[in-house]
């Protein structure tokens, strides 16, 4: 296993880090990482947010239920789904933005985002960086989007802190490769067979170190999913200019 791969599967969630800056080459370099990324035709539909101000840190934070270490972490970054430019392209040449407004159109952008992310994620953990995402701060997803300033057609998608570790949490198990990877075609029993991978999460979640509980991660699925979440979350994209169409 290569140094990356052996990166990438340690990965988990950092919440506690320590009082350390993060220097201007480090974040530089996280940039860049992000904009490396994949892209669906090149069209590069989003935008990254730093936030600074402490003031606007302290009101997003407490939009999130991470408020604590989003007001900690050396930096917090916004990753925005971003299809102005594109607008702005249109709208030079005279241009309806239908073909910008549907749901193919949300569906790119989110995705394009969403690798930035992951690949800023990646970056940020081979310098022995912490991260955590923060989706979260689409409790109040308006409200994100009128401190920020966004304009039409951006959304934004979620959070991101990132520093230098204090502690780490244990790493979860993640689902058999059964459950989860098939060939040709869609295996729904394969897929749906979970109670050995249970009982290994009723383990971890039994014998971990910190906030020790009774659960599997059927129940917790359960828990997540007996209710509609942020369901503000579709008029906003429609007051953002999408038709989900």
């Amino acid at each position: 296993m290569n140094p990356t791969i052996k990166k990438m599967t340690e990965h988990v969630s950092v919440r506690d880090f320590k009082d350390q800056a993060i220097t201007n080459e480090q974040k530089q370099a996280l940039l860049m990482a992000a904009q490396s990324g994949s892209t669906s035709e090149f069209v590069q539909a989003f935008s990254i947010i730093e936030i600074t101000d402490s003031k606007l840190r302290n009101e997003l934070a407490d939009i999130t239920i991470s408020s604590p270490h989003v007001k900690k972490a050396d930096t917090f970054y916004v990753f925005v789904a971003d299809l102005n430019r594109q607008a702005q392209i249109l709208k030079a040449h005279d241009q309806n933005l239908d073909s910008l407004k549907n749901m193919e159109s949300l569906i790119v952008s989110i995705v394009d985002t969403t690798i930035a992310a992951q690949s800023m994620a990646v970056a940020a953990e081979s310098m022995d960086l912490g991260i955590c995402y923060i989706g979260s701060l689409r409790n109040n997803i308006k409200r994100v989007a009128e401190l920020l300033n966004l304009p039409k057609l951006t959304i934004p998608v979620f959070g991101m802190t990132v520093g230098v570790p204090k502690t780490k949490n244990q790493h979860k198990p993640r689902l058999p490769q059964n459950c989860q990877v098939a060939t040709n075609s869609y295996n729904n029993h394969q897929f749906t067979d979970l109670a050995n991978y249970d009982q290994v999460v009723h383990d971890y979640y039994a014998n971990r170190k910190t906030n020790a509980s009774d659960t599997n991660w059927s129940e917790k699925n359960l828990a997540i999913f007996k209710q509609i979440r942020r369901p503000e979350v579709a008029s906003f994209l429609k007051e953002q200019g999408f038709t989900l169409a």
